[in-house]
C-alpha cells in the first residue's frame, strides 16, 4: 500500500545500495556533502548514483522509505559557484538513513542513541550527523551505519 508522497527539501544519493538524504537549511551544505560522498563512492569503486538535489518526493511504501526525483531536476545537481551539472543518476530509491552536517561542537560531539529525524508525519530515519570540515565523510557515514546496524 502507498502512502501520500511529500516533496521535501533535501539532497538524496544511493551509494552501494544505501539510500542516504541529506538534511539541512538551504546554503547549509548538503549538495556539497553529497557530491563529495558521491566522488569518494567513485574512488572506492563503489556504485553511487544521485537520486535527487534539492528536492526529494518520499513517501512510506510497504513499510519502506522511497524517495524519488522530481522530472524536472532529475540527474542534475547544483555546486556552488560551478554551476548545474548532470551526474549520472537514478530515479527512484529506498532511503536507509539521513545525514545532517554539523559545525565544531566540543560539548556534543558524540551522538545520541539512536538518534531519528522526522523527514514528514509519519515518516522518519536514523540520523547520522557529520562535521562539514571531513575529509572523507562517506567513510564517515559508512563506519557509523556499521556502528548502528552493529547495536541492533
Amino acid at each position: 500500500m502507498s502512502a501520500a508522497s511529500h516533496n521535501i527539501h533535501a539532497t538524496a544519493v544511493t551509494i552501494d545500495g544505501i539510500g542516504l538524504v541529506f538534511l539541512g537549511p538551504s546554503g547549509s551544505g548538503k549538495s556539497a556533502l553529497a557530491f563529495d560522498c558521491l566522488a569518494e563512492a567513485g574512488l572506492a569503486d563503489l556504485t553511487a548514483k544521485l537520486l535527487s538535489d534539492d528536492r526529494v518526493i518520499v513517501s512510506r511504501e510497504n513499510g519502506t522509505v522511497v524517495g524519488r526525483a522530481p522530472e524536472q531536476i532529475r540527474g542534475l545537481i547544483e555546486l556552488r559557484y560551478s554551476g548545474i551539472v548532470a551526474v549520472d543518476h537514478v530515479v527512484e530509491a529506498p532511503l536507509h538513513y539521513a545525514v545532517m552536517g554539523v559545525g565544531s561542537d566540543e560539548n556534543n560531539r558524540l551522538p545520541l542513541d539512536e538518534e531519528r529525524v522526522m523527514l514528514v508525519e509519519g515518516i522518519e530515519l536514523p540520523l547520522i550527523r557529520v562535521p562539514g570540515w571531513s575529509r572523507f565523510p562517506l567513510s564517515l557515514i559508512r563506519a557509523r551505519i556499521r556502528s548502528l546496524e552493529a547495536n541492533r
